[in-house]
């Protein structure tokens, strides 16, 4: 073998292996809440929100990783809180390639996908109790709704939060009823008004790769 073509076989090994340690890290990097802090819409504000990934994923046996809760805020949009991806759900199955996949039809959330930290499915419409409505306080491109985010996510009364269908599923056939992270507002702010309308309280969890 000359040593061109050894040059271009070692190339291509290096190549391969490259590739294969890339395809190989397909770690938990998104997942729905299995539950919130337990005071409705008042996550603590994104700190608060950030910190609770960081709880559930640890206690599931992710650990060392910084975990963004996708939620927008009067100041902040969610897409700008969670990197470029890609994201893996806790089961390996990618979930988006990057920020435009994610916020488009390419990418793959759905009852069976949007898992927990578990790797459990979250209710969804038709389930007792249904859960399928996400916190985001997001529109369709990830960026904040106005007034629609309980205050920055500390309100726990009076206001709304626009929510997303992790289920993809709704009253209607149209887009915002199958849509991820921007559906409808919910019915309050508190835990039972997030309840009444389908939520627990529950949101997307991410890691900014």
């Amino acid at each position: 073998m000359n040593k061109v073509a050894i040059a271009a076989a070692s190339a291509a090994i290096l190549a391969a292996s490259a590739w294969a340690g890339h395809a190989q890290d397909t770690s938990m990097s998104f997942f729905i809440t299995s539950q919130g802090p337990g005071d409705g819409a008042n996550l603590g504000g994104l700190a608060g929100a950030d910190r609770q990934c960081t709880i559930l994923a640890e206690a599931a046996g992710v650990t060392g990783k910084t975990w963004r809760a996708y939620l927008s805020t009067s100041t902040v949009d969610a897409r700008d809180r969670v990197g470029n991806g890609p994201w893996f759900n806790a089961k390996g199955v990618m979930i988006a390639a990057d920020l435009a996949a994610l916020h488009s039809d390419a990418n793959a959330i759905n009852k069976q996908t949007g898992l927990n930290e578990r790797g459990e499915e979250v209710n969804g419409r038709g389930d007792q109790p249904n859960r399928h409505d996400i916190l985001t306080g997001s529109d369709a491109n990830g960026r904040a709704v106005a007034d629609r985010t309980c205050g920055d996510w500390t309100n726990n009364g009076e206001g709304s939060a626009f929510v997303g269908h992790h289920d993809r599923m709704g009253l209607r056939d149209d887009a915002p009823s199958k849509s991820w992270n921007s559906s409808h507002p919910s019915r309050g702010c508190s835990q039972q008004a997030l309840r009444s309308s389908g939520s627990d309280g529950l949101y997307y969890c991410m890691i900014p790769n």
